[in-house]
């Protein structure tokens, strides 16, 4: 009996026994796939693939799978794959799980030869939006020790950006990162897999990038005490970026220590990477601390140079949210400014031929510019790329110089201050000032987007006590007194240009008393004389007693309706139109000196050719008249005789100012005859 119950007590041992060691030599993990591959595939809304599966049981178990393979989502071609990897290991430490159910420990997760591919559809769809599907609210907390990445390769390719570039990616341990960044946080990114390194080399904006990337471990990202370091630098074309320093708490941003740098030959180029417009610009060189915090990155202490101007100050950005544009506001200031550099704010082309660090179409275009026959920029507002962001702008320059380009010998402007607000691709300035000496030009523009090619300009601008000194200065002249007065102009087109020849409106300007140079005032009246005894600087100035310039623009053409000028030495009045539709000048000076001048030839003077090469002489006819009557004298007289023609009395009567004024008010005498006919 007890040999039987023995018997009975083996069997029912063995047979599980058996059974076991059966199911051990025979059992294939590789037939937990459908389950698995159906689990990955529900839990990331794509199909999801595995070739080999592999499990080494342990208190630390390891499962591996081989030839892992996640589809691209639908409307992608079948063939291609969002993602794939040789091996992906997965260690799982399950003696720790049976003490502690509310954990389940992975202390490393090991992908060998992965491979992404990130790209959108042609709709602009793209393939790495992954749905993740839910895990419930009861299963334990996941914690991941490490990841380890070898010969890791992604290739994007996103055509709206122009981007198509491969990087190489993998993580390496502290003896092969060498000693960058060996702290506290290069120790953590040891324990967590090592710091990520990525190369990245392609296009993008469809200009050739290179971008090199060390970071902390990727695990290190969910580390809310200690700092993850970047260090990372990038070339997109002729741009260089740099941005190196830490980051707190990376999944939100609690705090960083970064600094930005970046260099290249215009600022423009700057928008693929930042998605702020910028107009044109010389070379630039900018350096400065970048922080984020409530929903705003700021680029503060901003310092560096554009062209040959200094540049500082702050900008805030705010990321577009919920269809919402970019915001940005920005604090600009600068010690000194050449004009040149700010050429590309009115659609000129900015800097010049001699300028370092141009690339060579920069300087075939300044080449091009410097060699058209125009002064006005004809480069067309680019509305859509305007309403890429909102923009609030507060700037000063304390200190300007000239610009042969823009403005021939120098810049009257001391000072500069401008606040800009661009909204949807409208632009209000509000103001502009200007300094002038002692006093100032304040403008108000606003343009107003009409359609993606066509913009509305409404400016006035106010003269405030301009000082005539300055404005002298600048041309090579001497005086003294003061101007004011008023100028607006209505308009419509696509750049600078097109606004002048459109415009209507008009300028009125007066002073009363002040000085300019007696070379100026001789001169104007061909009197040589004069003129050669004022450039020996005696005397150096002639009164100003008055001017007065009333002078409308109609459609493109700006009209001298009276524009009067009286000194103690001659009276001088302007008649003609610029047409600014061709950029054409056709002005006649006509002077009557008040005073006894010896070598005076009292002809009218014209100015003619155009506002970026003007031309100044007598009028040929009237000159010419009194030319001969001086040679006819000469044979028929003795030589002191011949003189007499150019010898003028000075019966010219003094202007009232008042009077002078007040005609500004009078209805607008009849057009000259002499103008010139519209350009067709």
């Amino acid at each position: 009996m007890a040999g039987h119950r023995r018997r009975w007590w083996a069997i029912g041992l063995g047979v599980p026994v058996a059974l076991i060691a059966i199911v051990a030599l025979l059992f294939r993990w590789d037939w937990l796939i459908p389950f698995v591959d159906a689990r990955a595939s529900a839990a990331l809304h794509r199909d999801v693939r595995i070739g080999h599966l592999h499990v080494t049981l342990g208190r630390q178990t390891v499962v591996t799978a081989e030839d892992v393979r996640v589809a691209d989502p639908a409307g992608f071609p079948a063939d291609d794959a969002f993602a794939t990897a040789r091996r992906l290991a997965i260690t799982v430490d399950i003696w720790g799980f049976r003490h502690d159910r509310s954990v389940l420990r992975i202390p490393v997760i090991d992908v060998d030869a992965p491979r992404v591919t990130v790209a959108t559809d042609k709709d602009g769809k793209p393939n790495y939006d992954l749905a993740l599907g839910g895990g419930g609210g009861g299963g334990p907390a996941v914690k991941i020790g490490a990841l380890r990445i070898e010969d890791g390769q992604a290739h994007v390719d996103i055509p709206k950006l122009r981007a198509r570039f491969d990087v190489a990616v993998a993580t390496e341990d502290e003896a092969a990162a060498g000693t960058a960044h060996a702290d506290a946080a290069g120790g953590a990114a040891a324990a967590q897999g090592g710091r990520i390194r990525a190369e990245a080399h392609g296009t993008y904006a469809g200009q050739p990038i290179t971008a090199r990337f060390v970071g902390g471990a990727l695990l290190g990202l969910r580390d809310a005490h200690t700092p993850y370091p970047i260090d990372l630098h990038v070339e997109n074309g002729p741009t260089r970026v740099a941005l190196t320093g830490t980051v707190d708490d990376p999944l939100h941003f609690r705090g960083t220590a970064l600094k930005l740098s970046f260099a290249g030959p215009d600022m423009s180029l700057l928008k693929p990477l930042t998605g702020v417009p910028i107009p044109r610009t010389p070379p630039f060189a900018v350096t400065g601390d970048l922080t984020y915090a409530d929903g705003r990155i700021t680029f503060r202490h901003a310092a560096g140079t554009l062209g040959r101007s200094d540049i500082e100050g702050d900008v805030a950005i705010t990321p577009p949210e919920g269809g919402q544009r970019q915001k940005v506001v920005a604090t600009l200031a600068s010690r000194r400014v050449d004009m040149q550099d700010l050429g590309g704010f009115i659609g000129s082309t900015p800097g010049d031929t001699g300028e370092r660090g141009q690339t060579a179409a920069q300087r075939r275009q300044v080449a091009a510019a410097e060699a058209s026959p125009k002064l006005l920029p004809d480069r067309p507002i680019n509305i859509p790329r305007l309403r890429a962001a909102d923009v609030h702008l507060d700037y000063k320059a304390a200190s300007i110089e000239g610009s042969a380009k823009l403005t021939g010998r120098g810049t009257p402007l001391d000072n500069l201050s401008v606040v800009l607000d661009l909204d949807d691709g409208a632009i209000r300035v509000h103001p502009i000032v200007a300094g002038i000496g002692t006093g100032r030009v304040v403008g108000d523009i606003a343009l107003t987007p009409v359609s993606d090619t066509s913009t509305r300009l409404h400016a006035n601008v106010d003269f405030d006590r301009v000082s005539i000194a300055r404005l002298m200065q600048s041309a090579g002249f001497s005086g003294a007194g003061v101007i004011g007065g008023h100028a607006e102009i209505d308009s419509a087109g696509r750049s600078l240009a097109q606004f002048a020849a459109n415009g209507n409106g008009g300028v009125r300007l007066a002073t009363s008393g002040g000085e300019l140079s007696a070379l100026l005032v001789a001169l104007s009246g061909l009197q040589f004389g004069n003129a050669l005894v004022s450039a020996l600087g005696l005397p150096e100035h002639a009164r100003l007693r008055c001017m007065v310039a009333d002078m409308p623009l109609r459609h493109g053409i700006l009209d001298s309706r009276l524009l009067l000028i009286d000194t103690d030495e001659s009276n001088i009045r302007a008649t003609g139109t610029v047409d600014l539709r061709d950029e054409r000048i056709d002005l006649r000076l006509e002077t009557n000196a008040k005073h006894f001048s010896i070598g005076s030839l009292p002809t009218p003077i014209d100015i003619g050719g155009t506002l970026k090469h003007p031309s100044v002489a007598p009028a040929i006819g009237p000159l010419a008249a009194r030319g001969g009557a001086a040679v006819a004298l000469g044979v028929l007289l003795t030589p002191l005789a011949a003189l007499l023609p150019t010898i003028q009395l000075g019966t010219a009567e003094n202007h009232d100012c008042r009077a002078l004024i007040a005609q500004t008010e009078t209805p607008a005498r009849a057009p000259e005859t002499r103008r010139r006919p519209p350009a067709r």
